[in-house]
């Protein structure tokens, strides 16, 4: 197949209901956040152009709803996906436990074509909520998860207040680029997205 320049970059946002994916999107894209809550229904995305290496792509981020019974409408969303966001809430353990499931599902819709090595992202959302005196999923036990996983980026966010977004974000980037192939892409092995500052809540992206 002759190489060709890709522009489009397809994220999906996976997670159970409420964990705060779509508000998560809204941030990172609309800068916005609602404390209304409105379940999605199915699938929808959002698009943002982002700068790379002096080069303009589409960032395509699909959010797909929670909610079990939604989850047969997948595969056609997770094709030709280039990176994987996993998302649960620090304040409910079950959306932790869960991420085994979204994890699984992803790979089994997708097929991607070296699944071992596919990137992930995990966002532990909502570190906002009561000052953090709420939160049952400790930074610990997340980054162990990750470690497990072949050792997945992990960033503590929060989408009200806007806290790691833009972060993970530059890191979601970098790695949906680092999965395809470098002919296709003429992008280097080694790049910085944007050059910002990580806080001390994120357990970096390399």
């Amino acid at each position: 197949m002759a190489s060709r320049r890709r522009t489009l970059l397809k994220v999906i946002i996976l997670g159970d209901s409420g964990v705060g994916k779509t508000s998560l999107m809204n941030q990172y894209v609309n800068k916005k956040f609602s404390n209304q809550y409105k379940a999605t229904i199915g699938a929808d995305f959002l698009t943002k152009e982002v700068q790379f290496e002096d080069r303009l792509f589409t960032l395509q981020i699909w959010d797909t709803a929670g909610q079990e019974r939604f989850q047969s409408l997948g595969v056609a969303f997770y094709r030709g996906a280039d990176c994987c966001v996993l998302v649960y809430d620090v304040n409910s353990m079950k959306s932790f436990d869960n991420l085994n499931n979204w994890r699984e599902e992803f790979l089994i819709q997708a097929s991607p074509s070296d699944p071992d090595n596919f990137p992930f992202v995990l966002l532990g959302n909502k570190v906002d909520i009561d000052g953090g005196n709420s939160r049952v999923v400790s930074e610990k036990k997340a980054k162990a998860w990750c470690a497990s996983k072949g050792n997945i980026p992990y960033f503590e966010t929060s989408a009200k207040e806007g806290t790691n977004v833009e972060d993970a974000f530059q890191c979601i980037v970098k790695n949906a680029l680092k999965n395809e192939p470098e002919e296709e892409l003429y992008v280097p092995d080694t790049v910085d997205v944007a050059g910002g500052n990580r806080t001390q809540r994120s357990s970096g992206c390399c």
